[in-house]
């Protein structure tokens, strides 16, 4: 690596580059786990699972929790407010040697998961956090359990320098810190000060940061301003898997590629929504694949009336016949690198159970996760 970069392994899984693609809600599935290992080694996470669910084998779930045969290694997030489920969660994937890697949340910041004390809630209770840590670690048979994070609920609750100490504390193989409080949302500048801050507090284990990594320079420059290990890489792949192919090359000192041009990327766009149908049949693989799209054909000419096609596509011949009519030796606009894409910006006020931080240090969780909880951090 240049510059003198550690090599990052997790446990016993050596990552590198040292890069992971951060799980995101209806995003990181097989398809498109598949479709961003193709362009560059590092390590790919499932969108988050809900123990509860696993545990109760709701077909839903099980499908979520698959990976592609040759996905190697397995790695899925886990979510719960119950130790308990946690513990039981766990201890399936482990005795059915489906995993290789199991990663915690704790910083989703969406309502449906805060007002049931769950996500980025969590470690604002310490107590609950290390009991939810050692009910994983102590069920994980030696695989590797890793834990993300946000800074706390807002700039008045901060958690994150506890929760790593929590964490490192327990057995945790490396933490991870998007580096936004729950308030912020997706809002503004990520705080990689607090990245900085967190790597000097956790010492014995890996540091990975998160926010804020559009291009493949931002990851370097994101580990010499922090320290960090690792970056962890979310909204700035949509659209662009070919970002972990960028990010090989970087930090193995080579020069990056070109950007694709409109044709190349419509060969992509095609390629991940075969996927997504063979994954998850037609009708439902198509409608998935709308949200991509847009992200795809941000900056392109006419990529407004192009995304108002692509959003009423509903076959593989409809979506292939609608890129036809795009210029493919158009070059990819530049001015697109740094647009946001996924999740808009704007603040919130954090939705918490009622009196849940009246007493922080109570260990017992607010209330059971309902089953249909599905959203990423």
């Amino acid at each position: 690596m240049p510059n003198g970069l550690p090599q990052l392994k997790i446990g016993n899984i050596e990552i590198n580059p040292p890069v992971v693609l951060a799980p995101m809600a209806g995003v990181t599935n097989p398809p498109f786990r598949k479709l961003c290992r193709r362009f560059g080694a590092g390590l790919y996470v499932s969108e988050m699972i809900t123990a509860r669910a696993l545990v109760e084998k709701n077909p839903k779930t099980l499908h979520l929790a698959t990976f592609d045969p040759e996905e190697q290694p397995r790695s899925i997030q886990l979510y719960g407010v119950d130790p308990d489920y946690i513990e039981r969660a766990v201890t399936y994937l482990v005795s059915e040697n489906r995993v290789d890697h199991i990663d915690l949340n704790f910083g989703c910041p969406v309502r449906k998961v805060t007002r049931k004390g769950g996500g980025a809630a969590i470690p604002a209770k310490p107590n609950l956090l290390r009991a939810i840590l050692r009910a994983a670690i102590s069920s994980s048979g030696g695989i590797p359990v890793t834990m993300k994070f946000r800074i706390g609920i807002d700039e008045n609750i901060t958690t994150y320098l506890d929760a790593g100490r929590i964490g490192e504390d327990e057995g945790c193989a490396a933490v991870a810190l998007h580096a936004r409080t729950a308030a912020q949302l997706y809002d503004g500048e990520a705080q990689w000060s607090a990245i900085a801050k967190l790597k000097k507090t956790v010492t014995s284990i890996p540091v990975l940061g998160n926010g804020d990594i559009w291009e493949a320079k931002d990851a370097l420059r994101m580990m010499h301003e922090t320290k960090c290990d690792g970056v962890v890489v979310g909204r700035g792949c949509l659209g662009r898997p070919w970002l972990f192919k960028e990010l090989s090359q970087i930090f193995k000192g080579q020069e990056i590629d070109e950007p694709p041009t409109f044709g190349e990327v419509a060969a992509i766009m095609t390629e991940h929504a075969e996927l997504l149908v063979s994954w998850q049949g037609e009708r439902s693989g198509i409608r998935s694949f709308r949200k991509h799209a847009t992200w795809y054909t941000k900056g392109f000419s006419g990529s407004s009336s192009l995304r108002e096609r692509l959003c009423q596509v509903e076959t593989i011949s409809e979506l292939k016949t609608t890129l036809s009519k795009i210029d493919p030796h158009e070059p990819f606009p530049r001015t697109a690198l740094r647009v946001p894409r996924g999740k808009r910006g704007g603040k919130q006020k954090v939705a918490l159970p009622l009196n849940f931080l009246e007493n922080r240090f109570d260990a017992s969780p607010s209330q059971l996760e309902s089953l249909d909880i599905s959203s990423g951090g």
